[in-house]
């Protein structure tokens, strides 16, 4: 992940396969992660799991997802274990050593996650504003740092794939891992949010 060392922001597009596209099946979740100019630096790719699950549980399946080099080199780890609401994901690098959680945390109106380091310990929340549900604000003692915000990428596109595209941005200076975490915080937004538009 050494590529984000010099970078305040990413996008992350999902990619649609043409059957799902036209027969609705949900099938593995595929991303591409790119600079703000466009230049591809990862992909992600949704493993395991069984066609049931993607079936019945839908969004709220278990899954794991492998953050790739271009040239496939393994970078990340993602573990999402099924929570019916308590969403959680687990980050691991490329060696399976933890780097932190993102847990979500009750509340009745917001969006909230708490961002734990590998010790458990809250670094950052993300918070959800109630009028604005397509951003989620990185935040640390009331201070924001940061955002997720997922980006309409044309009414068009957008009705007929159903394919979801996000920002995040942070400070360039933050730790690579503290990024890495960050990242994998907009797979389960997408999941937990947008994958259904019922969810």
């Amino acid at each position: 992940m050494q590529r984000l060392a010099s970078i305040s922001a990413l996008i992350v597009s999902q990619k649609k396969e043409w059957g799902e596209i036209l027969t609705g099946f949900e099938s593995k979740n595929k991303y591409v992660v790119m600079d703000p100019s466009g230049n591809e630096l990862y992909m992600a790719v949704e493993e395991g799991g069984s066609m049931l699950l993607r079936i019945f549980l839908k969004a709220l399946r278990p899954f794991e997802i492998k953050v790739l080099t271009i040239d496939t080199k393994p970078v990340l780890k993602l573990k999402r274990p099924f929570r019916f609401y308590f969403h959680q994901l687990n980050v691991f690098d490329s060696q399976g050593s933890p780097l932190g959680t993102i847990q979500r945390r009750f509340s009745i109106l917001r969006r909230i996650y708490s961002v734990l380091d590998s010790s458990g310990r809250e670094m950052f929340q993300l918070f959800g504003p109630v009028l604005h549900p397509w951003t989620f604000e990185i935040r640390k003692n009331g201070m924001e740092y940061g955002k997720i915000t997922k980006k309409w990428s044309g009414l068009l596109k957008e009705g007929f794939t159903d394919a979801d595209n996000f920002g995040v941005s942070f400070p360039i200076g933050w730790d690579i891992n503290v990024k890495s975490l960050f990242l994998g915080a907009v797979f389960l937004i997408d999941f937990v949010h947008f994958e259904n538009k019922n969810n």
